[in-house]
């Protein structure tokens, strides 16, 4: 029997392409998820294993240092195996990693643990736009991505009133087990309905370049994370930022000198592929921003009960899941770069409302805010995707892929990283002194802090808008013309 030359050409992959966008989706949501939903149950799992808050954070952190050193590998390793055959044996990785994880064992079996869930997140995270990006007509692709970017915004923004809503019955184990029957499940959909891989390369590994690229991302937020612990100017913090940096400089120059490289610096010549991510990147970092400071400003200085808070911050992840099937389809009718343009000023409107909110404003204008983000996020998200995608050849639609998902995980651990610093140093400037956590007698002096996180953020968003508008203004410019 002949193999079809595209999937979408052929009538069975294409009766079933939805439900393909269910297992892939499922797997994209709780990869996604498990680099937040975590952070609130660190307190539960450090007096439970007995160790220090310092020593829980490097749950997270691992996570989505792991996920970002290894999701470019594993795109340009489905570019040449096969994206399917890299995504179904990442969901066995996530799911026994997600199993081991909940095992209350010690501090080092949880994060082994949580090292092979990442491993498997970022296969999954690698190949998940290709394969829709094939499996998917131009008709609908931007609404097939636009509903894969709802799965990912989901999961970035509602872990932690997941999280709550778990601890609150349940054991911090079940953080963890929540993913297996959902994984199992989405797998035995995606053993039924994921066709064979067709797409193949007959390229050599840059195993170099791979190398390098994983040892710099290590070394680097490890370093990073490490200093905020330690202190950056400690021995092995600047030991491990510096093989960083010399790492990163080593690999960009063996791609540079290879023939088939991990990453084609030619792809950002494109202003549709490089734009596109830089503002993924910078838009991710906004929202873990917001992820980091809103808790303290409606639990601390508002005082709201954490299931209250639960539900308005759950009010983000509901309207962007609306939002972004609706963007995806008008993207696919009108164009993405419009739509971009738009749902990055709503973004804007969001930051500048939250930099109006202080201990005597209306919790109405945090929840229209809030809510503004939502749609904003939703309305990006699906044309941004699209735009990354359709601007690459299909040889090269893992590695787009894989660089897309890495945008993103580089925004959430620089957004994580960089937050609190902000914040406390900001805290530090208005009181006079080094301030490290919440002051509940002086609540004023966080609200300065949080003012000046949404300020930077309010920057960034700026930023990304001034962007998305040059390459309207370009477009119409040609279109003139």
């Amino acid at each position: 029997m002949t193999q079809a030359l595209s999937y979408q050409t052929d009538e069975k992959v294409q009766k079933n392409r939805w439900w393909i966008l269910v297992a892939v989706g499922l797997f994209t949501f709780m990869s996604t998820l498990d680099g937040t939903i975590v952070n609130i149950a660190l307190p539960v799992i450090s007096k439970n294993l007995n160790i220090s808050m310092s020593q829980s954070e490097w749950v997270v952190s691992l996570y989505l240092i792991v996920v970002c050193s290894f999701i470019l590998f594993f795109g340009k390793l489905s570019d040449l195996h096969g994206k399917i055959k890299i995504f179904r044996l990442g969901a066995i990785f996530f799911i026994a990693g997600s199993l081991l994880s909940g095992f209350r064992v010690n501090l080092v079996f949880l994060l082994v643990s949580r090292a092979i869930q990442a491993f498997g997140a970022a296969m999954t995270m690698a190949t998940n736009n290709g394969i829709i990006t094939e499996i998917f007509p131009s008709t609908e692709r931007g609404k097939a991505l636009g509903t894969i970017g709802s799965f990912v915004a989901l999961g970035s923004i509602a872990g932690p009133g997941l999280g709550g809503l778990i601890l609150s019955h349940l054991s911090w184990s079940y953080i963890f087990w929540l993913n297996v029957p959902v994984g199992i499940i989405a797998a035995i959909i995606g053993a039924i309905f994921l066709p064979k891989d067709i797409t193949f390369t007959n390229a050599v590994l840059d195993k170099k370049g791979s190398f390098g690229f994983a040892l710099g991302m290590i070394t680097l937020f490890g370093g990073i994370f490490l200093g905020q612990q330690l202190g950056f100017t400690s021995v092995p913090v600047l030991t491990m930022l510096i093989i960083g940096l010399i790492s990163f400089i080593w690999f960009v120059y063996t791609e540079n000198h290879t023939t088939n490289p991990l990453l084609q610096f030619n792809l950002f010549k494109n202003p549709d592929f490089s734009v596109s991510l830089l503002c993924a990147l910078l838009i991710f970092i906004t929202n873990f921003f917001f992820n980091v400071v809103t808790p303290f400003y409606l639990e601390n200085a508002l005082h709201l009960a954490p299931s209250q808070a639960g539900i308005i911050l759950m009010i983000l992840p509901v309207v962007q899941l609306f939002a972004a099937p609706v963007a995806g389809t008008l993207s696919d009718k009108i164009g993405p770069k419009l739509i971009t343009f738009i749902g990055l000023v709503l973004l804007l409107i969001s930051q500048i409302g939250y930099s109006l909110c202080n201990l005597h404003s209306s919790i109405w204008l945090f929840i229209i805010s809030i809510a503004i983000m939502g749609l904003g996020s939703g309305i990006f998200s699906s044309p941004n995707n699209s735009l990354v995608m359709s601007s690459v050849e299909q040889k090269d639609l893992g590695v787009a892929g894989s660089i897309n998902s890495l945008s993103r995980n580089l925004g959430m651990v620089i957004g994580i990283s960089s937050a609190t610093t902000i914040l406390f140093a900001a805290m530090s400037h208005a009181k006079g002194a080094r301030v490290t956590e919440y002051l509940p007698k002086q609540p004023e002096i966080f609200i300065y802090g949080m003012h000046v996180v949404f300020i930077i953020s309010m920057i960034i968003c700026l930023i990304t808008v001034v962007l998305s508008g040059w390459r309207l203004f370009k477009k119409d410019e040609k279109a003139a013309k």
